[in-house]
């Protein structure tokens, strides 16, 4: 089968579309064939080589963590699904490999009628994030919480997914994408200095998905124990936690019932999965650079 690969690290234009050996799904495990997979922003960082010094991998290294598709193979022990289901969902973070033509998956839910094959393929990864951040926090109705960087592929599921539990969000955001942030249920403010000056109330915890800012995000709650970033491998420098699932130390324990959550919410008509953009597979770098630039309002999906 297909699947984009590092090789090297460097710029994007290190990663392959390779023929690579079709994965069989183990002990409570699925296959998909894949539909639509997402781009993690964690393996733009690998690929560059920005974490090799504390998420060191093996290459050749397989890319992506979410995907949907339909179940072709049903490991030993699963029940509730069968071959021929429409699911989405994420494979181990070890692993990984969803940006490809099969894909085993470790977590998994039915696939919401609403979502297009697209928006199901970038939905796990932001589910399962947010639902891990939000659960640490202890997120609930009449809180406010600010999500940095909320017009990002993580930022816009973790706004609805606030919404949903009765929170107030301010997202912070470049102004062109403002009304994508409003139409999600936040707040929108430019990020920058002088961010406190501009939020519209006070706030009781941050999500940072952009990774930076902190000094400024820690001052704006007045404690860092209730600021919570994914993105910022300094973190431990200002008293801030890192949420990550990676195979590297302090990774935590993923968040997987976030995606029966999702699926509820989604034939609701209360979430929704922007995508910026899709891209074949014979396209990753493209796609790569585009995250990169950190101008996309939304998640990029890959195409087989």
């Amino acid at each position: 089968m297909r699947a984009i690969q590092i090789t090297e690290y460097g710029p994007p234009s290190v990663l392959r579309v390779a023929e690579v050996p079709v994965p069989h799904a183990g002990p409570g495990e699925i296959r998909i064939e894949v539909r639509a997979s997402g781009l993690a922003a964690g393996d733009v960082r690998i690929r560059s080589g920005e974490l090799r010094e504390v998420a060191p991998i093996e290459l050749p290294y397989l890319t992506g963590f979410d995907a949907a598709g339909v179940v072709d193979e049903v490991g030993e022990g699963v029940t509730g699904v069968r071959v021929g289901d429409e699911v989405f969902g994420g494979t181990s973070s070890a692993a990984r490999g969803a940006n490809s033509d099969y894909a085993v998956l470790g977590m998994w839910a039915p696939k919401p009628a609403a979502w297009s094959w697209e928006e199901a393929g970038g939905a796990a990864g932001s589910v399962e994030t947010a639902t891990r951040v939000f659960d640490r926090l202890a997120l609930g109705a009449g809180q406010t919480v600010l999500v940095q960087g909320a017009a990002g592929g993580v930022g816009t599921v973790a706004v609805q997914l606030a919404v949903a539990r009765g929170a107030k969000v301010v997202g912070t955001a470049r102004e062109q994408n403002h009304d994508l942030v409003r139409s999600l249920g936040a707040e929108p403010v430019t990020y920058g200095p002088g961010l406190a000056g501009r939020l519209p109330s006070t706030v009781d915890f941050v999500l940072d998905c952009a990774g930076r800012d902190l000094p400024q995000l820690v001052a704006i709650t007045g404690d860092p124990a209730r600021v919570v970033t994914i993105a910022d491998l300094a973190a431990h420098e200002h008293g801030v936690y890192l949420s990550h699932t990676a195979p590297m130390a302090g990774a935590d324990t993923p968040a997987p019932h976030g995606l029966a959550t999702a699926t509820a919410l989604a034939a609701e008509g209360r979430l929704r999965v922007p995508v910026a953009a899709t891209f074949p597979l014979a396209d990753a770098a493209a796609a790569h650079e585009l995250s990169e630039n950190r101008r996309a309002g939304g998640k990029i999906v890959l195409l087989p």
